[in-house]
Protein backbone atom coordinates (compact mmCIF):
# COMPACT_ATOMS: atom_id res chain seq x y z
CA UNK A 1 0.00 0.00 0.00
CA UNK A 2 1.43 3.38 -0.97
CA UNK A 3 0.18 6.90 -0.63
CA UNK A 4 0.32 9.07 -3.72
CA UNK A 5 3.35 11.32 -3.62
CA UNK A 6 5.20 9.19 -1.07
CA UNK A 7 8.22 7.24 -2.16
CA UNK A 8 7.13 3.63 -2.75
CA UNK A 9 10.26 2.35 -1.00
CA UNK A 10 9.55 4.30 2.19
CA UNK A 11 9.71 1.78 5.04
CA UNK A 12 6.65 0.76 6.95
CA UNK A 13 6.72 1.98 10.57
CA UNK A 14 7.83 -1.46 11.82
CA UNK A 15 10.75 -1.50 9.39
CA UNK A 16 11.93 2.01 10.24
CA UNK A 17 14.65 0.79 12.62
CA UNK A 18 16.09 -1.81 10.22
CA UNK A 19 17.75 0.71 7.90
CA UNK A 20 20.25 2.19 10.35
CA UNK A 21 23.96 2.80 9.81
CA UNK A 22 26.73 0.96 11.63
CA UNK A 23 27.30 3.74 14.19
CA UNK A 24 23.68 3.55 15.29
CA UNK A 25 24.02 -0.23 15.44
CA UNK A 26 26.99 0.16 17.79
CA UNK A 27 25.19 2.77 19.90
CA UNK A 28 22.23 0.41 20.26
CA UNK A 29 24.55 -1.92 22.19
CA UNK A 30 25.38 0.71 24.81
CA UNK A 31 23.32 -0.03 27.94
CA UNK A 32 20.40 2.38 28.20
CA UNK A 33 21.07 4.01 24.84
CA UNK A 34 19.16 1.41 22.84
CA UNK A 35 15.87 2.40 24.44
CA UNK A 36 16.57 6.05 23.70
CA UNK A 37 17.31 5.29 20.02
CA UNK A 38 14.23 3.11 19.65
CA UNK A 39 12.08 5.86 21.15
CA UNK A 40 13.53 8.32 18.62
CA UNK A 41 12.90 5.87 15.77
CA UNK A 42 9.27 5.54 16.82
CA UNK A 43 8.90 9.31 16.98
CA UNK A 44 10.48 9.78 13.55
CA UNK A 45 8.30 7.06 12.06
CA UNK A 46 5.17 8.61 13.58
CA UNK A 47 6.15 12.02 12.24
CA UNK A 48 6.75 10.66 8.72
CA UNK A 49 3.42 8.86 8.71
CA UNK A 50 1.46 11.90 9.91
CA UNK A 51 3.16 14.15 7.35
CA UNK A 52 2.33 11.69 4.56
CA UNK A 53 -1.33 11.59 5.62
CA UNK A 54 -1.65 15.36 5.90
CA UNK A 55 0.19 15.98 2.63
CA UNK A 56 -2.01 13.56 0.71
CA UNK A 57 -5.20 15.13 2.05
CA UNK A 58 -3.79 18.61 1.43
CA UNK A 59 -3.13 17.84 -2.23
CA UNK A 60 -6.71 16.63 -2.61
CA UNK A 61 -8.08 20.02 -1.48
CA UNK A 62 -7.35 21.43 -4.93
CA UNK A 63 -10.23 19.34 -6.26
CA UNK A 64 -12.62 21.12 -3.88
CA UNK A 65 -11.56 24.46 -5.35
CA UNK A 66 -11.94 23.10 -8.88
CA UNK A 67 -15.42 21.73 -8.12
CA UNK A 68 -16.43 25.09 -6.59
CA UNK A 69 -15.21 26.97 -9.67
CA UNK A 70 -17.20 24.66 -11.92
CA UNK A 71 -20.33 25.19 -9.84
CA UNK A 72 -19.91 28.97 -10.03
CA UNK A 73 -19.33 28.81 -13.77
CA UNK A 74 -22.52 26.77 -14.14
CA UNK A 75 -24.44 29.20 -11.94
CA UNK A 76 -25.09 26.50 -9.30
CA UNK A 77 -24.11 28.46 -6.24
CA UNK A 78 -26.48 26.69 -3.83
CA UNK A 79 -23.88 23.99 -3.14
CA UNK A 80 -21.04 26.43 -2.42
CA UNK A 81 -21.71 26.77 1.34
CA UNK A 82 -21.59 22.98 1.64
CA UNK A 83 -18.29 22.94 -0.27
CA UNK A 84 -16.92 25.54 2.16
CA UNK A 85 -18.01 23.42 5.14
CA UNK A 86 -16.33 20.40 3.58
CA UNK A 87 -13.11 22.35 3.04
CA UNK A 88 -13.25 23.55 6.65
CA UNK A 89 -13.76 20.01 7.97
CA UNK A 90 -10.87 18.78 5.85
CA UNK A 91 -8.65 21.64 7.06
CA UNK A 92 -9.54 20.76 10.65
CA UNK A 93 -8.64 17.10 10.08
CA UNK A 94 -5.34 18.02 8.41
CA UNK A 95 -4.58 20.40 11.27
CA UNK A 96 -5.25 17.71 13.85
CA UNK A 97 -2.99 15.28 12.03
CA UNK A 98 -0.16 17.79 11.62
CA UNK A 99 -0.63 19.28 15.08
CA UNK A 100 -0.52 16.04 17.02
CA UNK A 101 2.33 16.07 19.51
CA UNK A 102 5.31 14.49 17.82
CA UNK A 103 5.45 10.85 18.75
CA UNK A 104 2.84 11.28 21.46
CA UNK A 105 5.56 11.74 24.04
CA UNK A 106 3.63 10.06 26.86
CA UNK A 107 3.42 6.90 24.77
CA UNK A 108 6.81 6.93 23.10
CA UNK A 109 8.79 8.09 26.15
CA UNK A 110 8.54 4.62 27.60
CA UNK A 111 11.81 2.75 27.14
CA UNK A 112 9.94 -0.53 27.02
CA UNK A 113 6.75 -0.34 25.01
CA UNK A 114 4.15 -3.08 25.14
CA UNK A 115 4.82 -4.80 21.81
CA UNK A 116 1.18 -5.83 21.40
CA UNK A 117 0.04 -2.23 21.87
CA UNK A 118 2.69 -0.98 19.46
CA UNK A 119 1.54 -3.55 16.89
CA UNK A 120 -2.05 -2.33 17.35
CA UNK A 121 -0.98 1.27 16.75
CA UNK A 122 0.85 0.29 13.55
CA UNK A 123 -2.16 -1.66 12.28
CA UNK A 124 -4.40 1.31 13.05
CA UNK A 125 -1.99 3.62 11.23
CA UNK A 126 -1.99 1.40 8.15
CA UNK A 127 -5.80 1.51 8.14
CA UNK A 128 -5.61 5.32 8.49
CA UNK A 129 -3.30 5.51 5.49
CA UNK A 130 -5.70 3.44 3.41
CA UNK A 131 -8.64 5.54 4.58
CA UNK A 132 -6.78 8.77 3.74
CA UNK A 133 -6.02 7.51 0.24
CA UNK A 134 -9.67 6.54 -0.32
CA UNK A 135 -10.86 9.92 0.98
CA UNK A 136 -8.37 11.86 -1.14
CA UNK A 137 -9.37 9.89 -4.24
CA UNK A 138 -13.03 10.57 -3.54
CA UNK A 139 -12.36 14.29 -3.07
CA UNK A 140 -10.46 14.38 -6.35
CA UNK A 141 -13.59 13.08 -8.08
CA UNK A 142 -15.66 16.04 -6.87
CA UNK A 143 -15.17 18.20 -9.98
CA UNK A 144 -16.83 15.43 -12.01
CA UNK A 145 -19.37 14.50 -9.32
CA UNK A 146 -20.29 17.59 -7.28
CA UNK A 147 -23.47 15.83 -6.16
CA UNK A 148 -21.37 13.57 -3.90
CA UNK A 149 -20.50 16.29 -1.37
CA UNK A 150 -22.59 14.56 1.33
CA UNK A 151 -20.73 11.28 0.83
CA UNK A 152 -17.37 13.03 1.06
CA UNK A 153 -18.46 14.82 4.24
CA UNK A 154 -19.37 11.43 5.74
CA UNK A 155 -15.95 10.07 4.80
CA UNK A 156 -14.25 13.04 6.46
CA UNK A 157 -16.32 12.45 9.62
CA UNK A 158 -15.37 8.77 9.57
CA UNK A 159 -11.69 9.64 9.29
CA UNK A 160 -12.04 12.14 12.15
CA UNK A 161 -13.45 9.30 14.29
CA UNK A 162 -10.66 6.97 13.20
CA UNK A 163 -8.11 9.63 14.18
CA UNK A 164 -9.85 9.97 17.57
CA UNK A 165 -9.47 6.22 18.05
CA UNK A 166 -5.76 6.47 17.32
CA UNK A 167 -5.36 9.16 19.96
CA UNK A 168 -7.32 7.01 22.44
CA UNK A 169 -5.10 4.00 21.74
CA UNK A 170 -1.96 6.09 22.26
CA UNK A 171 -3.33 7.49 25.50
CA UNK A 172 -4.08 3.97 26.67
CA UNK A 173 -7.85 4.44 26.68
CA UNK A 174 -8.70 1.63 24.23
Amino acid sequence: MTLEGVEPNMPEPKEHTRDRNFIEDILRRVPGFRGYLEKEYRRASDDLQRDALADRLGRAKRAIDEASRRLVDAGQIDTLPEMDRMRGKLDTLIGRIRGAVQGYSGFFDLVRVDQALLERVYEHDIALMEQAEALATRIEQLPERPDSVGDVMSQIDAMQQHWDQREDILKGLK
